[in-house]
């Protein structure tokens, strides 16, 4: 299911929108495998009736564990949208985080050697936003995700520059020179943040600050 419309902005756009990566879903479906191995087993060796129940018992409540994982699955998004990251989940009640991309400081991704086989991972957002850091599990290539939340981080950061248009084509030098003007402190410590997470080099910085104070 995709994330609804009706919950974007007024000229949101939708840049990823996925459920948890198909890993999600291993420890249910291996517990379910288990128990009908088992089951197998047990019916073989024509055991004890009891030991016929437990399995039964075994297999019914694993294919209830894998299902309710599929529920869930299907009701968990995370979404990188033009304006922030979103991430949303619950099969009755609903709960989720959004974080707006002018907050987000640095994004960091892990993979072991399995994971890396299978486009799995874990992803770490550290912002400014209640909490800190926010860690999100069994994403689908976490790294793609990361330059992907970067790109839009510097789309962003040039519309509320004025360097382009909420659509996504240039603005005019006029529009341009009049954000600028708007709140300098507040470029500033996007500038600083951009450093910081090294999309600005030390030297880029300086002369971004310099041009800010000087306009």
């Amino acid at each position: 299911m995709p994330y609804p419309r009706k919950l974007l902005n007024d000229y949101e756009t939708v840049a990823l929108d996925v459920h948890p990566h198909w890993w999600y879903f291993a420890e249910a479906a291996f517990a379910l495998l288990g128990a009908i191995i088992l089951g197998i087993i047990v019916l073989a060796m024509d055991a004890e009736s009891w030991l016929k129940w437990t399995a039964l018992i075994l297999i019914a409540a694993s294919a209830v564990w894998l299902l309710v994982r599929y529920l869930r699955w299907g009701t968990t998004s995370f979404v990188i949208t033009s304006d922030r990251v979103i991430f949303r989940h619950g099969l009755i009640a609903k709960s989720g985080i959004n974080i707006p991309l002018e907050s987000v400081n640095s994004v960091h991704f892990h993979q072991g050697i399995f994971e890396r086989m299978i486009g799995a991972g874990d992803l770490l957002i550290e912002s400014a936003a209640e909490g800190g850091q926010q860690r999100f599990t069994d994403v689908k290539h976490p790294d793609r995700v990361q330059n992907l939340i970067y790109s839009q981080m510097e789309l962003n950061t040039d519309r509320m520059y004025g360097r382009v248009n909420r659509d996504g084509t240039p603005a005019s030098p006029t529009t341009a020179a009049a954000a600028a003007q708007l709140d300098v402190p507040s470029q500033l410590e996007k500038l600083e943040a951009m450093r910081d997470r090294g999309t600005l080099t030390p030297e880029e910085f300086e002369a971004q600050k310099r041009r800010l104070l000087g306009s």
